[in-house]
């Protein structure tokens, strides 16, 4: 079994059936991207994988046990930090530490949520609280945050989407050098609106799609494997002769399967030039 399992997973919300059969194996240790067009369901996928949501039918199971909540060995990073905003970016962090490790002392958590913010490049403004920091400041204090409670599987919930280009750039980077740096390495699930982010990133790529033929729900399809060596950068991958192949593989199977939903409201998709970006949720 592998450590991240999904089998047979469907969700309806009324009589709308977003998703149907979902099967998803993820190894211990690797990361894997999920990207699909708007509305397509990944949103619900995550929820449901992190415990969040319970499926309509189907079995999930995190480590060889059975998710009924969301799983104490695990962490999640949001679109929208989810940082206190009353408390320091240290204290943000230290809360998260206590809740994980609550029978440290106080100064072993302070020092643990310390250790993160040095390791992200915040340690001079770990007195500072949210407001007082800029957006890529703060999607750093949530990703410290998540590494700092030391978990085996990380969720990561469209992490850059709020950011600019280049801050987006910087951060992402940040999040594959603690990704490499951990050990054990953390088992990643990221959801993406970005098929270059995830090349980047991700060791494998999966595709959330709607079916061709109209109906509601959506279905998991393997795009590619990526087995680019690390560390990767983002401008380089743009002439990778690898890159450049799972890029045209992952974008033809989301282009092909909301092609005839064209027409629908949120149902666009940029299918040309580079970088190329699916519409988020």
């Amino acid at each position: 079994m592998a450590f991240i399992d999904l089998r047979e997973v469907s969700k309806e919300y009324g009589s709308r059936r977003v998703l149907a059969n979902i099967n998803l194996a993820v190894e211990e240790g690797e990361f894997v991207c999920i990207v699909g067009a708007s509305a397509s369901g990944k949103t619900t996928l995550m929820k449901i994988v992190a415990g969040v949501v319970a499926p309509d039918s189907g079995t999930i199971a995190i480590g060889g046990q059975a998710v009924t909540g969301f799983p104490r060995t695990a962490s999640i990073v949001f679109q929208n930090y989810s940082l206190l905003p009353w408390f320091s970016a240290l204290e943000n962090v230290r809360l998260g530490v206590e809740s994980a490790f609550p029978e440290w002392s106080g100064v072993k958590q302070k020092d643990q949520a310390m250790k993160y913010l040095d390791l992200v490049g915040l340690g001079n403004a770990h007195a500072k609280r949210p407001g007082q920091l800029s957006g890529g400041m703060r999607q750093r204090v949530a990703i410290a945050r998540a590494f700092a409670v030391e978990p085996q599987v990380l969720f990561l919930d469209e992490p850059f989407g709020a950011l600019d280009a280049l801050t987006r750039a910087t951060v992402q980077q940040e999040l594959a050098r603690l990704c490499e740096a951990q050990k054990p390495k953390a088992t990643v699930l990221m959801i993406t609106n970005s098929v270059d982010e995830a090349i980047l990133l991700s060791d494998r790529i999966l595709a959330l799609r709607r079916r061709v033929s109209g109906k509601d729900a959506a279905t998991l399809s393997m795009a590619a494997p990526v087995t680019l060596e690390r560390p990767r950068a983002a401008d380089l991958l743009m002439h990778n002769e690898e890159a450049v192949r799972i890029r045209a593989r992952v974008t033809d199977l989301l282009t092909s399967a909301t092609k005839n939903r064209a027409e629908r409201p949120g149902a666009t998709l940029a299918a040309t030039g580079a970088p190329v970006e699916v519409c988020s949720e």
